[in-house]
């Protein structure tokens, strides 16, 4: 009888050593943040090792050359950089890039964390229907965080465009063919006719 209260006992035991593992869920499949180009654009890397460039989706941070640009980058970087996160959105732009939600672990929205703290722009254009970043950039306006320290910044898209319009293509320049001197040539003995010469 000892024996078998004793074996049940090992029984319980191993079942209980095996019950978190056996009951712990599997977590999605997260991709590892390996590079930040710049405030709005990342590159991950799958479990197969390929890398993945990712727009953030609904946001426009300022160009690097921009003012808070490097700022926004570096916002970014401290949110997710080395870290696992989820996306949320398959589509692609027309420079191949993937936009989409970017989420990390523990549920933290780094899309929405840009606008929310100053960082980025509502890109109003791919995000119209969407009051929740509305909301967010209106109280990091009102409360002059990052970018809004600015007494009139300027949209990312409104220097994108500026800086297109300033670039303009080099003027052919027109071919002048060189003039060639003329020269005399002295007539040979076997040479019929005059010398020839060269127009100027």
């Amino acid at each position: 009888m000892y024996r078998k209260l004793d074996f049940y006992k090992r029984l319980i035991l191993c079942l209980l050593l095996c019950l978190p593992i056996g009951c712990t869920q599997t977590a999605p499949d997260l991709l590892k943040v390996v590079k930040i180009k710049d405030g709005d654009t990342i590159v991950v890397l799958t479990k197969d090792n390929q890398m993945i460039t990712v727009r953030l989706a609904e946001v426009d941070c300022p160009e690097k050359s921009q003012a808070f640009g490097q700022a926004a980058r570096q916002f970014t970087a401290n949110l997710c950089f080395g870290k696992g996160v989820k996306l949320q959105g398959n589509e692609h732009d027309r420079y191949g890039r993937t936009i989409a939600l970017v989420i990390l672990d523990n549920g933290t929205n780094v899309n929405y964390e840009l606008v929310k703290n100053g960082y980025a722009w509502q890109y109003s254009q791919y995000s119209k229907n969407n009051p929740i970043l509305a909301g967010y950039q209106q109280q990091a306006q009102m409360q002059k965080l990052g970018l809004w320290q600015d007494a009139n910044p300027t949209p990312p898209w409104e220097f994108r465009r500026d800086k297109r319009g300033q670039v303009q293509p080099k003027a052919r320049q027109k071919y002048t063919p060189r003039k060639r001197r003329g020269r005399k040539h002295k007539s040979r003995p076997d040479t019929i006719g005059t010398a020839f010469e060269y127009s100027k």
